[in-house]
């Protein structure tokens, strides 16, 4: 099933010494352009995700935000700079003695001071740090393309509707386009009675004229290749491959088909017709620029 460009996806881990969030969005482009947005102690991990991004998205701008919290007890040791409190406790004690005032200080005043009391975060293993964002990332990647595929689905049904539509003005054309030259061939009659004495005219010029017509509006090869052009995107839509360019290409194939019926036929009909298969190709066209 086609996948669209746009699409959202997260993931969290809680285990372990700290947290993990990884979350990705997408919008339409014309390439893959990822974009990754890392803390400083991951940033070893660019390439890696990149990498993963790559694996399964071919075109479109992924942000991708990974955020990154060693804030639990585990892995984390509280050091309290005892000499600096005492020296802090001292210097108060001295101040207040001075300017004759209270100096009671707590010890909750005193590990607000600076570098009373520090925290030290252990180092993390690269190996495994980049293993575990990895695997969550992987978890983000598959809601990611849930959403996709969904987005996708919607896509397929508009699309495949827009095409029996196509279809079926195909199947006018072609029941139309005889009935055309039919009429050629009356009006010219008509109009040579009109000028010659109905015995001077000549069945056999007539019948000429109206082939040379038919020839010149024959719209045969734009039917058949109008009906392969809807059968490819048919093909294209039910696979799994990203086809998005190719079903891009095929669009403006549609149009070059239907633009020349256009100009070959002057009937009426066949140009409602032809007016109203631009408009639904337009409007595939418009769904195809979401099609990864």
């Amino acid at each position: 099933m086609i996948k669209s460009m746009t699409g959202y996806g997260g993931a969290k881990s809680q285990e372990g010494a700290y947290k993990l969030s990884v979350e990705l969005k997408s919008v339409n482009n014309r390439y893959l352009d990822t974009s990754v947005r890392l803390p400083r102690s991951f940033m070893y991990a660019e390439e890696a995700v990149k990498s993963a991004v790559q694996a399964h998205v071919s075109r479109g701008k992924v942000d991708v935000f990974i955020s990154f919290d060693m804030s639990s007890a585990e892995g984390v040791t509280v050091i309290v700079n005892e000499e600096l409190a005492a020296g802090y406790k001292a210097a108060i004690e001295s101040i207040g003695d001075k300017l004759g005032i209270n100096t009671e200080v707590t010890a909750y005043e005193l590990a607000k001071l600076p570098d009373v009391v520090t925290l030290d975060k252990k180092e993390l293993e690269k190996d495994e740090a980049q293993r575990e964002l990895l695997e969550v990332l992987e978890r983000a990647l598959a809601d990611y393309d849930t959403m996709r595929r969904r987005e996708g689905q919607k896509l397929f049904e508009d699309i495949s509707s827009r095409l029996d539509t196509l279809d079926k003005f195909v199947s006018f054309i072609e029941s139309r386009a005889p009935q055309t030259v039919e009429e050629y061939r009356e009006r010219l009659t008509k109009k040579m009675q009109e000028i010659l004495e109905p015995k001077q005219i000549d069945e056999s010029r007539i019948l000429t004229e109206a082939a040379i017509y038919a020839d010149h509006i024959a719209t045969d090869e734009e039917t058949v290749r109008l009906r392969s052009h809807i059968e490819q995107m048919r093909g294209m839509l039910s696979g799994d491959a990203p086809v998005g360019r190719k079903l891009d290409f095929i669009v403006q194939e549609l149009n070059r088909e239907t633009n020349t019926i256009g100009s070959k036929c002057n009937n009426s009909d066949i140009t409602r017709a032809v007016l109203d298969m631009k408009s639904e190709i337009e409007k595939i066209r418009e769904q195809v620029q979401n099609i990864e």
